[in-house]
Formats: C-alpha cells, structure tokens, sequence
C-alpha cells in the first residue's frame, strides 16, 4: 500500500526568509538609491513597470495637462487679441470662432488634439499665431499619443499574467534513479496553447564563507537539470519531472538525509519559453526551501491512456509516496559501490587464478593414474 503524501516533513528549524516566492515573486527590496534619475533616462520602461493604479494615473494626467495647457494658450490668445470683448461684434474676425471663454477655449484644445472637429468651433485665416499653435499642439499631441497608447499596448500585453498557468510542484524529491540520487520536482503547463523553446535553469541560494574569510550572502550555484544532455529544453505539452542527477559536480554531493534536515538553502527554479499565442517571452520562476526536500519520495504518476488519447489528471500534480532510499549522501554511495566492484573485481581475479591450479592437479593425478596401470 503506498502512503501517498503532500504534507511537508516537519522539521525543528528557524523559518528561512525566501529569496523568491512560491509564486515567482523576488522578495528583493532596493533602499537608499541616490541615483534615481536613472529611471528618468529611461522612461518608457520606468512607465511600463509602474502598477497598473499608477499606470492609469499617469495615462489620465498626460491627456489632461496637454489639454490644459493648450486650452489656457488658446484662452490667452483670445484675451490679447480682444475676441472676448467683440462678441456680439459680427464684424469682429476672431481667432478662434465661438470661443467665449475659458471652459469653451478648453473644449477646443481637446477637439484640436482628439482630431474630433464638431465644426462648431473653428480656427480663421486671421491669426497666424493661432495657426503656428494648431500645428504644434497637432504634432505634440500624435506624440502623446503614440507615448501613451504604446506604454498602455505594451502593458497590456506583457505575459506576466502567463506564468500563472505554468504550475511547479508544491514539494521537490530526492530517490534514486537509474542507481543515481536524483534532485526531481514537477512542472507542468495548464494551457492548451504551448510554451515554445521551453527551458528549465536551477539556482542553489546558500550563503557560504570563502577559504580568505569571505562572507558571501546568498551565493548563485548553477545546478544542472539536463544542460549538457540537452534534457533542460523541454516540450511541455504535459507535465514533466525535471530531474538532477546528484554527481561529482552537483552542489548536493556531500548531503545525507540527516544533513538535510539541518541544511539551509533555497532552490530556485526558472522556466523560460515564448507564448505561442503572441511570440514574446514568458518567465515563471519557484522555489524550495530545505523543508521543501522530501528525501526518499517519488512523485504519483498522473498520465494514463484514455481512448484516442492520453488523459492527466492535474489533482495527481503534486502528490508523492515514498520509496526506499539510502539515506547516505551520494559521495557515500559512490565510496560503497567502489568498494564493491573493487571486491568483485579481486574475487573472479583470484578464482580465475585458482582455476589453472586446480586443472593442472588434476592432470598430475590422471597422469599418475595411467602409469600405474
């Protein structure tokens, strides 16, 4: 009977601040930043990474305050000129038909800017400084638009909210396969619409202390699903167990299952892959504290063959039971299984050795035998 499980093994440990959320998140704050007009130089961007509160807040200002500004031009025009005390002169020409006011100077900025043109307020062939104004609040305001509606375009169509339906396992697993101590945990793509060139990357975060006394918080260890094989390019149409093999060269390579239980470390893991649907790239990222680390657990199979076609069953995602495992660290297990191949070796050595002896012992006694008969 399997002993399925999902529950995380309760360890006695001080609760470890994430470097990344379980939902990709970086738990990075960046304080006393003295340059920040940096952010200036590139303001398109700076706009594009505002939330969506402030987003909005800027879009509405930036149509407003042009549309302010020029309708106060456009009402001083008018005060200077005298438009406003000949209206009721019908031999009065003014610079701008029908403008009587502030709030009707204002209505004419925004039909300028919008292209709306009612009709009903026009500019004349008398004021070339109004005509210099038409044409500049015409360009200025194409710029404004094309700003904005590109900040807002490339906004809304950015694939954050993609990752959501990219889903990694709540636990990872370390067991053996293939006789090799495997790091394994489970992603999976809840679309129909495929990730295309879906990569898989995997960081260890551990602070460590250098041989010169160095202190190095949160040092990046590439940990490697599969980059040599070609394994970490993946075709996710269901879901996969991305699997590290525990060797020489994997930073897990002196780890028991008692040390794990007392290690503190962070796996991040990063999926990369452009959406079919629109052709930009997308990124979901997760991560495994040490009491994420199920040692001596496989994940339950969730694929099965239905008929003309092959059913998942995502209520399996993140389900696990355990298996037998060695709790020595894979050094150990590579130490032992040295020793043992060097024993077979000596062994089948000696006996081939021993063989000879026992041929020529026997030839000795047939020998014997026939001369004595």
């Amino acid at each position: 009977m399997l002993n399925i499980s999902v529950s995380l093994p309760a360890r006695a440990r001080r609760k470890r601040q994430r470097y990344v959320e379980k939902n990709g998140r970086c738990n990075v704050q960046h304080g006393n930043m003295r340059e920040t007009y940096r952010y200036l130089t590139d303001i398109f961007t700076t706009l594009v990474d505002l939330n969506w509160r402030c987003s909005l807040f800027v879009f509405v200002m930036a149509y407003a305050v042009t549309w302010l500004f020029f309708g106060a031009i456009w009402y001083l025009i008018a005060y200077c000129r005298g438009d406003l005390d000949h209206l009721e002169d019908e031999k009065w020409t003014p610079c701008v038909n029908n403008v009587n006011g502030f709030i009707s100077a204002f209505l004419f900025s925004i039909e300028t800017e919008t292209t709306i043109g009612y009709g009903h307020r026009v500019i004349t062939d008398q004021c070339p400084v109004g005509t210099m104004l038409l044409l500049l609040q015409a360009i200025l305001g194409s710029m404004v638009n094309a700003f904005m509606v590109g900040c807002m375009f490339v906004k809304i169509s950015q694939p954050n909210k993609r990752a959501e339906t990219l889903v990694f396992s709540k636990t990872a697993v370390i067991s053996l396969r293939d006789d090799k101590l495997c790091l394994m945990f489970r992603v999976g793509d809840l679309r129909s619409s495929h990730i295309v060139g879906a990569n898989m990357r995997a960081k260890l975060i551990k602070s460590k202390q250098t041989q010169e006394g160095e202190f190095i918080p949160l040092d990046q260890t590439d940990i490697s699903v599969g980059f040599e094989t070609g394994d970490d390019r993946l075709f996710l149409v269901s879901p996969l167990v991305i699997s590290h093999e525990i060797d020489a060269h994997s930073p897990f390579w002196d780890m028991s299952q008692a040390q794990l239980e007392k290690e503190d470390f962070e796996i991040v893991v990063i999926l990369e892959g452009m959406v079919e649907a629109t052709g930009m790239t997308c990124q979901a990222r997760s991560s495994y504290l040490a009491e994420e680390v199920m040692w001596g657990h496989r994940f339950s199979p969730m694929m099965s063959l239905a008929e003309g076609f092959f059913d998942v069953d995502y209520g399996a995602f993140h389900h696990t039971f355990e298996v037998d495992t060695p709790s020595s660290s894979a050094r150990e297990l590579s130490l032992a299984a040295a020793r043992l191949d060097a024993h077979l070796y000596w062994s089948i050595s000696s006996r081939l050795d021993e063989e000879p002896t026992l041929a020529n012992q026997a030839t000795k006694q047939l020998f014997a035998t026939q001369l004595v008969h």
